[in-house]
């Protein structure tokens, strides 16, 4: 098997297409060699090597290192240098290449080569003594560090100490016999710290750099990293090996890095930056800071020193050619590495740049419109889950953070209020005007109101779809949560963390994006929508199958959803309303009646309530497709707790204190999610989804009466796990329409269904579709159920899970394809097996997640429904979805 692939000096063994095998940088090397860019000669040993590397060991074989052997060869002979020559010395980098860019996380070693001989080689061909030494310092700094792991620090502080005492400032001052000196010291520390001489052997040197190289793959930072980006620890990363070309050799050289496109804003302009004398690792680390390529660039910024265009006019346009080359090339913008050395250019890399959301719509359009791609190409260019940075106001990154402490992402977005540690102050507050952040240990449905009138939320518990994070999503509040760290304490309206204390009337920021908690305000950018964004938008929906609807229960929401493109409601939650304050009373009146009548009497008082909610949400979705889902949590979310609760019922009801405490008693539960919940309800006290049924009818013939255009209402009974369930729920929602159209005169189209939540109603799917017209899979629930585990709860070893490869991602946030998706899968072939017309949808927080979204393709689902906020990005991933098969 061939491990190692040659570039430069008219030989390509690689090209673009070979990014699996080479790593990114290593076939975009080949392929810029190959169409005649300046490239400095080198070659790549392959990602399946570093499997290999780690199989064997951490050993090299000995092909390999006759392979190499090659390799260098290869690099001698186009430079006509010699890699060890004490007279003309070949020096080269050392650098990683993954198949997908991973800026930062893994080893370069530069200057490669250098020992107490060949750098008086090196002096003596290049006639500059400053620079060898200068170089020779480097090297030994950054091996020292790469592959000796030794401290960073002791060698940066040499240097701050070498420039104090000359009274320089700038690295650029030192002279040959000052960095000779610190040359001196670095080899002292060296052996101080690692007991042995700075290695000589240039030989053991290169093998060194490889193996660090490799071994940088499984360092902690380049974990972080996959596990964040969905990268495979299978894959690997690939070694380049190349001759090395100088940026520090006098002020006709140079380094820098570039974009062919703004990466922030899109903007079709050179983007970048680069220093005089100077090496790559400079411009990288902010060690001196570097001067804009463009003349514009420079004006904009009322920078002073000389930007490239000025100082090097000749170089910057050749560059400027090579710029134009590439992305016509590529057809992407391009992130670009290039080096001057004495006035001549040499590309170092290019790869499909990293950028900011806006910018990545922009790019896509423009490019399109352009010619450069196809419009299929620009949808499948923008990462759907990357369009929340545009849904959501975010931080001025220009703004001041004073970090109190790190959380989960919950839902995007950031905001800054007054903390509030009840929802009846928050909305107390926020109807005086004040902006408000909802402390809590975690959320319950009981604080609805305190959610929607807060401009963000800030949880101790819960994980990225707890109850907070799923209703906040919704609304399109921000929200933080899972942040261990702080101990709230509601009762004395104060939160701790880190010696720090926060009272209520405080102020805090929190960045919904990324998870931090922050005291004080900081400002924030709001979103902008623009014509990019609408016109993008307009292609995805040309190309995607799967329709997109959103999980939404106010007008509010559903008003958002329908202005983000939602078509029909997937999922009405209806407990939510059940929770407002001027009905609650009558909620807990109907629960804790001991006969029909008394729940009858109650529920005779929740019907115009109900009847009002729905009309509102059927009005702004009229012609469009709502699946109500009818009364699901528990009993117990809805009992009284407070003493004046109580008395505040019994007076309604007309009944004592002590015998409604003893009939809340009565309804506790152990483990109320698995308990009293769902169609059970309405088995047990059919009454309850009578009136909801009448409600919904009712609403739907006002609201066709009154715009001329019915809505289309699919009941949906929660938490079915049998064929006989769905008979008898369905006979009482029948029989509800039957008496409305009777009493109205007026009918209106309805299907009902269920929601597939749990494993044995997706494995009974075929019988359950004899009565059932829809199928929505609640995949939270259908997710808890399979696998066992408390979404509410599993924030705390999720992580580690994900980490040890157990679950590729959290189960809660992409859909386990494998387990629950196996069971979507069969209710969905059982389902249409019996009932061919069957709609199927996906109705959980699944539906707004790319991944998941490719598979409901997949399995030819009818459509998807996410929260408002989400409902841009399903259209867009529903649209790659369907390009993709």
């Amino acid at each position: 098997m061939t491990y190692v692939y040659r570039f430069g000096g008219g030989v390509s063994d690689g090209g673009k297409g070979d990014k699996n095998l080479l790593g990114g940088k290593g076939a975009n090397l080949a392929e810029m060699a190959s169409i005649g860019l300046p490239v400095p000669p080198g070659f790549t040993i392959s990602t399946e090597m570093c499997t290999r590397y780690y199989e064997d060991g951490e050993q090299f074989p000995q092909s390999l290192r006759d392979e190499v052997a090659a390799g260098i060869a290869h690099i001698e002979a186009v430079t006509e240098k010699r890699f060890g020559d004490p007279a003309n010395p070949l020096l080269v980098s050392v650098r990683s290449g993954a198949r997908v860019s991973m800026p930062g996380m893994m080893d370069t070693v530069l200057n490669l080569g250098l020992n107490d001989d060949t750098v008086e080689g090196l002096a003596k061909a290049a006639d500059d003594e400053r620079f060898a030494w200068d170089s020779y310092r480097r090297f030994i700094q950054m091996y020292a560090d790469v592959v000796l792991e030794l401290d960073h620090g002791a060698f940066e502080e040499a240097l701050e100490i070498a420039k104090e005492d000359n009274g320089f400032t700038l690295d650029t001052e030192m002279s040959a016999a000052d960095w000779k000196a610190l040359v001196a010291q670095y080899k002292a520390l060296v052996e101080e710290q690692w007991g042995k001489p700075f290695p000589q052997d240039v030989h053991d040197q290169l093998w060194g750099a490889v193996g660090a190289v490799f071994g940088s793959w499984q360092s902690e930072r380049a974990k972080v990293y996959r596990r964040l980006n969905d990268i495979p620890a299978n894959w690997g990363t690939a070694v380049n090996v190349q001759a090395m070309v100088f940026g520090n050799m006098g002020d006709t050289s140079a380094t820098g890095v570039a974009f062919t496109r703004d990466p922030s804003k899109g903007d079709r302009a050179y983007y970048g930056e680069f220093l005089i004398n100077a090496q790559g690792e400079d411009v990288v680390a902010g060690i001196r800071t570097p001067q804009y390529l463009t003349k514009a660039a420079r004006e904009e910024a009322g920078a002073k020193p000389a930007s490239m265009e000025e100082a090097m006019p000749e170089v910057y346009r050749e560059l400027a050619a090579v710029f134009d080359q590439l992305e016509t090339h590529y057809r992407d913008m391009q992130d670009i590495e290039f080096t001057v050395e004495q006035a001549k250019l040499w590309m170092l890399q290019t790869r499909s740049g990293k950028r900011t959301a806006k910018a990545a719509l922009k790019i896509a359009v423009d490019m399109a419109n352009e010619g450069l791609i196809t419009r299929e190409e620009a949808i499948a260019r923008v990462d759907p889950a990357a369009l929340d940075q545009l849904l959501h106001p975010t931080l001025d990154p220009e703004a001041k953070r004073d970090v109190l402490t790190k959380g989960l992402p919950a839902s995007p977005g950031a905001a800054s209020g007054k903390v509030v540690f009840d929802a009846d102050t928050a909305e107390k507050r926020a109807a005086a005007g004040e902006s408000v952040i909802l402390v809590r240990v975690e959320t319950s449905p009981e604080d609805i109101h305190g959610m929607h009138a807060a401009k963000g939320i800030l949880t101790a518990r819960g994980g990225m779809t707890s109850h907070a994070a799923v209703v906040a999503r919704g609304m399109g509040r921000p929200c933080v949560s899972g942040a261990g760290s702080l101990a709230i304490s509601a009762k004395d309206k104060v939160l701790r963390c880190a010696g720090r204390e926060v009272r209520e009337g405080d102020t805090l920021t929190i960045d919904g994006a990324s998870g931090e908690v922050m005291v004080g305000e900081v400002a924030t950018v709001q979103p902008e929508l623009a014509g990019d964004f609408g016109t993008l938008m307009e292609w995805a929906d040309a190309v995607r199958r799967l329709k997109v609807r959103a999980n939404a229960e106010t007008p509010l929401d559903c008003k958002t959803a329908r202005e983000f493109g939602a078509e029909g409601v997937g999922l009405c939650r209806t407990e939510h309303m059940f929770f407002e304050a001027d009905r609650i009373t009558a909620v807990r009146q109907m629960i804790l009646a001991s006969d029909e009548q008394g729940r009858r009497a109650a529920l005779d008082r929740l019907l115009p309530e109900q009847r009002s909610d729905f009309t509102a949400i059927f009005e702004v979705m009229a012609g469009l497709p709502v699946t109500v889902r009818l009364l699901d949590p528990p009993l117990h979310e809805f009992l009284p707790h407070e003493e004046a609760e109580f008395a505040e019922v019994a007076q309604a009801a007309g009944l004592d204190i002590d015998t409604l405490k003893r009939r809340a008693n009565e309804l506790h539960e152990f483990n109320p999610m698995l308990g009293h919940r769902g169609c059970r309800l309405g088995v047990t006290y059919p009454e309850i989804y009578e009136m909801q049924a009448r409600a919904i009818f009712e609403a739907a013939i006002d609201v066709a009466e009154k715009s001329g255009e019915a809505p289309i209402p699919e009941v949906m009974i929660p938490l079915v796990a049998t064929r006989r369930e769905l008979e008898l729920m369905k006979a009482v929602v029948d029989k509800a329409a039957k008496l409305v159209f009777a009493e109205r005169g007026r009918e209106v189209d309805y299907l009902v269904g269920t929601m597939i939540e749990l494993p044995r109603a997706a494995l009974k799917a075929g019988e359950i579709a004899e009565v059932g017209e829809f199928f929505s899979f609640g995949t939270n629930d259908l997710t808890q159920t399979t696998l066992g585990v408390s979404r509410d709860d599993a924030a705390r070893f999720l992580s580690t899970y994900v980490e040890q490869g157990i679950y590729a991602k959290d189960p809660f946030v992409s859909l386990d394809v494998e387990g629950v998706g196996e069971l979507v899968s069969l209710a969905a072939e059982r389902g249409r097996a019996t009932r061919g017309d069957i709609k199927l949808g996906i109705c959980g927080e699944h539906g707004g997640d790319p991944a998941s979204i490719a598979f409901c393709e997949q399995v030819g689902l009818d459509y998807v429904s996410a929260s408002p906020y989400r409902v841009p990005i399903a259209r867009l991933a529903a649209a790659q979805a369907a390009l993709r098969k």
